[in-house]
């Protein structure tokens, strides 16, 4: 019996599948998030009143807290979303992701502002926090604010933060967030929380640095050779399994069985707990991108043009310097982009291990069951990352522009 005729019609059902193309794909992404931005607007609690820092409080939904403005921010959202497709979308980029931005300052001064007003005349431990709500809609902005930055070229999207950033740091100097309960975390512990990013950044770098001096020559050797490629692959990709807190644990106690039989590597200021295991855990998990993206870097460039070079008489080492570590750098630093936000993100299990930097704040606001304490520690965090991936994307794209 033949499958012929089924093979050939299911072949014509599918021929005649409409397509869906990628400008319908982010037309309709834009258009979820915009929902999700309005559904924390008018169905979330938008902030909470509470007697201390530990209670609930009650909720207040953003029309009830903000008046019109609720409603205005609305209709700016929806303007500025559905602002143009296609080609116009893209001409459009700049003016909407400068809009979104200013709304989205715009909406925290405000909900500072008018807490400011509701905390009148009442006791000292009473504190007024964000809620779910504005957490959800800060969210779909900012996701549609990424949507937005992959459009703009890197100097008109550094000019556009560096206004929001003076306007944010204008609103912060005319006291309009000082009634958010995060910022009377953050003037409780203003010294502990500078000292939490220093080190939460060096040890990021630490890593990172780290990382990069391991995978050179495993990316090297995983570039010459098949099996070493599968042979470092696949003890790489081992350690990517094994769960985070569980290598941690693991290297703690491994240090301490090398500690305790080699007393003079404390000299060298190594210790089982602290920076040395969170260096060593982070390292070994960037140690994959770093490594295959440089391998993928070197193998990047053309055979043609391998083959010219050995034809001039290049020897391998100078072929690898001169023209394929120049054609593959817009690969590795892909890889380094990758490495990055891994570093800052897992630098922060860090604070389990008395490593400190800002996982030290988040485990705290955990134990106190301290929401604003947690989001102090973790909200920088995510704006590194952020901050990282677009800087080195766009670190990509130029080095990529002149290879196209």
């Amino acid at each position: 019996m033949s499958h012929a005729p089924l093979a050939s019609d299911a072949g014509r059902a599918a021929d005649r599948l409409p397509a869906v193309s990628a400008r319908a794909v982010g037309i309709g992404l834009r258009a979820t998030l915009t929902a999700v931005a309005l559904g924390g607007l008018y169905a979330g609690n938008w902030a909470m009143i509470a007697p201390n820092r530990l209670v609930q409080g009650d909720g207040l939904a953003a029309p009830s807290l903000l008046g019109a403005w609720a409603h205005a921010a609305a209709l700016g959202l929806v303007a500025l979303t559905s602002s143009g497709s296609g080609r116009a979308a893209e001409l459009m980029a700049p003016i909407r992701f400068a809009g979104l931005l200013g709304l989205l300052i715009g909406m925290v001064v405000l909900t500072g502002l008018f807490g400011s007003e509701l905390l009148a005349g009442r006791p000292a431990p009473a504190r007024y926090m964000v809620g779910s709500g504005f957490w959800v809609f800060v969210a779909a902005l900012l996701l549609l604010l990424l949507d937005d930055a992959r459009l703009l070229r890197p100097a008109r999207l550094a000019l556009i933060l560096g206004f929001g950033v003076l306007a944010v740091a204008i609103a912060r100097r005319t006291g309009s967030f000082e009634a958010l309960s995060i910022m009377v975390e953050y003037r409780a512990r203003a010294d502990v929380f500078h000292t939490a990013l220093v080190r939460h950044l060096s040890l990021s770098c630490g890593a990172l640095g780290v990382a990069l001096v391991l995978s050179v020559p495993l990316g090297w050797l995983a570039f010459r050779g098949r099996r070493a490629r599968a042979v470092i692959d696949a003890g790489l990709s081992g350690i990517q399994v094994v769960p985070a807190v569980a290598l941690f644990g693991l290297l703690v106690s491994l240090l301490s069985l090398a500690l305790g039989a080699w007393p003079r590597l404390r000299e060298l200021g190594l210790a089982a707990i602290g920076p040395t295991p969170a260096l060593i855990a982070v390292a070994a998990y960037l140690a994959l991108p770093l490594t295959r993206g440089l391998a993928g870097g070197l193998a990047a460039a053309e055979p043609a043009l391998i083959e010219t070079a050995h034809a001039m008489g290049m020897p391998e080492r100078r072929i690898a310097w001169e023209v394929r570590l120049p054609l593959g750098l817009p690969v590795f630093v892909a890889g380094l982009r990758v490495a990055t936000v891994q570093a800052i993100g897992l630098v922060t299990l860090g604070g389990l291990i008395g490593a400190g930097g800002l996982g030290a704040l988040v485990f705290e606001g955990m134990a106190q069951f301290a929401p604003d304490l947690i989001i102090l520690g973790s909200a920088p965090v995510i704006a590194f990352a952020i901050l990282s991936d677009l800087g080195l994307r766009a670190f990509e794209l130029r080095l990529a522009r002149p290879l196209s």
